[in-house]
């Protein structure tokens, strides 16, 4: 074993894919990059997410209390890591990155067309914002573009680095 510095562990926990999290707020829709974010629930389906107080759609989210969890496919990393690394304070994401938004069924925030799957989501608790800039989400409408099939995911390992999900295992299980 070698010794890891305190502020590379993130690199070895990165949770799931990285997805873009779209905002709607006084008539301006935003999208951010995030990858900080669990399941926490199945039903009904909660997600925890860390938006930082500094980023733009921080004050959407807080003030509206919903937004959408977009999941990208491997072929819109360039996209992803784009809307990364700007803010919606400066410009239009959705155009400056080719993005089409899609009205969605429960929010006003937008669903975006070219992501494989999107989540609707209302925020369901935010006693951690303040210490820790962590919302709880519930879905309240999922979709799944059905022209897409297997889509390979990013996850983010820190610096710039990212890996494509591969090879799908199927090993008996006990749980759902």
């Amino acid at each position: 074993m070698q010794e890891v510095a305190l502020v590379d562990v993130y690199r070895l926990l990165e949770p799931g894919p990285v997805v873009l999290l779209t905002t709607s707020h006084d008539g301006h829709s935003n999208v951010m990059t995030m990858s900080w974010h669990m399941m926490v629930e199945f039903t009904p389906p909660l997600i925890a997410c860390v938006v930082s107080s500094a980023d733009y759609s921080f004050a959407a989210l807080w003030q509206t209390g919903e937004c959408v969890i977009a999941i990208p496919a491997a072929p819109l990393a360039h996209k992803v890591v784009g809307i990364g690394n700007c803010s919606g304070r400066d410009f239009d994401k959705f155009t400056r990155f080719g993005l089409t938004p899609l009205p969605a069924s429960q929010v006003a925030a937008p669903l975006i067309e070219e992501c494989f799957a999107n989540l609707e989501c209302k925020v369901k608790e935010t006693r951690l914002v303040d210490d820790y800039n962590l919302f709880v989400l519930e879905v309240v409408a999922a979709w799944q573009d059905p022209e897409q099939k297997a889509p390979r995911t990013l996850h983010h390992k820190g610096y710039g680095a990212f890996v494509v999900d591969g090879e799908t295992v199927h090993i008996e299980s006990r749980m759902p």
